[in-house]
């Protein structure tokens, strides 16, 4: 039965008697390296045997020593998920195992500490580790915070997967985490790939690093849509913050996206997106269901004073003159995913091919977006002749 040598079983129980903070084992190079307080320490091994069955057993002398249970290792590790459901006790030891699974399951644990996270991005310092510990706020407002923001900015121009640079824009976008000269480098690199915006959307709203003037005509109104919304109308409020600068910014860059949407991951984002900006005002869904054209026809007739709430009848009573912008938001709040889905559950297309088949739901959104920013409308296709 296979052992491990005399020497490299010396020199891994003096490692672990020590404050060993965390493992990684080096496969290739055949070296266990060791964080400690003091810096790191590694121990080169030399098999007897296969280098694959050694390495078994030295996460076996590993394991005995973190978890008790060297034997029943395998079955433990198949119990971890990616889903944060790792026990909060003892996540220190899963550190200590040697094994990237185990690095994972710290990494997407509830119970992560700042600490914890130092640990565990020198055990495995990847992307995907550094998303899911930047959604805990001990480590946003901790000293790993801008460290681990700092790695996703730079490596972000590698990433090709739509979802993914959405995901980490909005991570990265944190309050504390990234200054402004790397949040204007992000917002930048949405005039290539629309997908940066839509992370700046859903993260910082009315704060977008390209500035708009508020509407031309929006001055006349803010008075009285103000009075309002010191009553708590929430129409009025609404709409004074859509005919700002910050309103006229995030409708102008939402229209941007969804006239080129790489993928179905970022139209989908950004209708949820539209949605939440605007869901103050959602009305129930009628008999037509969740789709664009009951969206439409459910705000003209709500409008028009079918089952009028008081608030919305006071916002029309005191400015008729913005029935057609109240009538946008009322539309706009109920254009999220799934209004999509009709269309994009048949197709797998991307580019533009997806968006010709998007167009009966983009389309509508686009002529909403044109009322509230007061321009003429065009539609999708003819910008693209």
């Amino acid at each position: 039965m296979p052992e491990l040598t005399p020497e490299d079983a010396l020199r891994l129980n003096v490692l672990l008697a020590g404050e060993t903070q965390a493992i990684r084992i080096d496969d290739a190079a055949l070296t266990v390296h060791a964080l400690t307080p003091r810096g790191e320490a590694k121990v080169k091994l030399h098999p007897s045997g296969r280098p694959d069955q050694y390495l078994r057993l030295v996460r076996e002398l590993l394991a005995g020593h973190a978890i008790g249970s060297p034997g029943g290792y395998p079955n433990y590790i198949q119990r971890w998920t990616r889903m944060g459901q790792a026990r909060d006790k003892g996540l220190d030891r899963l550190l200590l195992l040697g094994e990237p699974e185990a690095v994972v399951s710290v990494a997407y644990s509830n119970g992560l500490t700042d600490e914890l996270a130092r640990r565990a991005w020198w055990a495995m310092p990847v992307a995907d580790n550094a998303r899911r510990m930047l959604e805990r706020e001990s480590v946003v407002q901790g000293g790993m915070g801008k460290i681990l923001a700092e790695f996703l900015i730079e490596h972000l121009p590698f990433e090709n997967q739509p979802h993914v640079i959405i995901d980490t824009v909005r991570i990265v976008l944190q309050p504390g985490l990234a200054d402004e000269a790397a949040r204007r480098r992000l917002w930048g690199r949405g005039g290539h790939d629309s997908a940066y915006y839509v992370g700046f959307l859903e993260r910082m709203p009315d704060e977008l690093p390209e500035p708009c003037a508020g509407r031309a005509d929006g001055a006349a109104w803010q008075p009285r849509l103000a009075a309002l919304g010191t009553r708590g109308n929430p129409y009025a409020a609404l709409l004074a913050r859509t005919l700002s600068g910050p309103g006229q910014a995030f409708l102008k860059a939402s229209e941007e996206v969804l006239r080129s949407p790489a993928d179905q991951d970022v139209a989908n984002a950004l209708l949820n997106v539209l949605a939440a900006y605007f869901a103050t005002v959602r009305p129930p869904s009628r008999d037509g269901g969740n789709t664009a054209e009951a969206a439409v026809a459910d705000a003209e007739a709500l409008g028009a004073g079918a089952d009028q709430p008081d608030t919305l009848r006071e916002m029309l009573e005191t400015l008729p003159e913005l029935s057609k912008e109240v009538c946008a938001m009322l539309t706009l709040s109920r254009m999220d995913a799934e209004v999509a889905t009709p269309v994009l559950a048949r197709t797998t297309a991307a580019g533009t091919l997806m968006r010709r088949k998007l167009e009966p739901v983009s389309t509508p959104i686009l002529h909403q977006l044109a009322v509230l920013r007061g321009v003429p409308f065009t539609p999708a296709a003819s910008r693209r002749r």
